[in-house]
């Protein structure tokens, strides 16, 4: 079973210092992510609080910690713009698609939730597949000084 679970300053504090936040473990033969990227994450997530909570969620299975979830820009008109990402070792497992699944339920039952969008390479089949399998279309494409070409993709809540 996998589960979402709002994750706090505490709880990035924790991940970047290489520590799970009980009462999980951690995926001991895989990192989630480098410090640097929680590290990035955790401040994101923090100045996105200020007007939407949660911001982030740690994403469990068999009580472990098998990767983050999260927005990655602020709300705007009720739509949550989301990133996601599991330990190497943990992908292929049905983590993702579970959780993203979990977050599409959470956003019905918000009425600050109007939409949800992400974006990925259109090299990345299986985020992809993870969010069709969610009842994501793709709506766009555009590109980024940083990522190169991503495709957009929405759900509406």
């Amino acid at each position: 079973m996998t589960l979402i679970i709002p994750a706090s300053n505490a709880d990035f504090a924790k991940l970047i210092n290489g520590q799970p936040p009980a009462p999980w473990r951690l995926v001991e033969d895989s990192v989630i992510s480098p410090p640097e990227v929680l590290k990035m994450l955790s401040d994101l997530a923090d100045s996105i609080r200020a007007n939407f909570d949660p911001a982030a969620w740690l994403i469990v299975q068999d009580d472990e910690i098998v990767g983050l979830l999260s927005l990655v820009r602020p709300v705007i008109n009720g739509e949550l713009c989301i990133g996601y990402g599991v330990a190497p070792t943990r992908q292929g497992r049905g983590a993702t698609k579970s959780a993203v699944a979990s977050l599409v339920d959470w956003a019905r039952s918000d009425v600050r939730v109007d939409r949800l969008v992400a974006e990925n390479s259109p090299t990345n089949i299986a985020s992809q597949r993870v969010l069709e399998c969610n009842g994501f279309a793709q709506v766009d494409t555009r590109t980024d000084d940083e990522d190169g070409d991503l495709l957009i993709w929405r759900v509406e809540t």
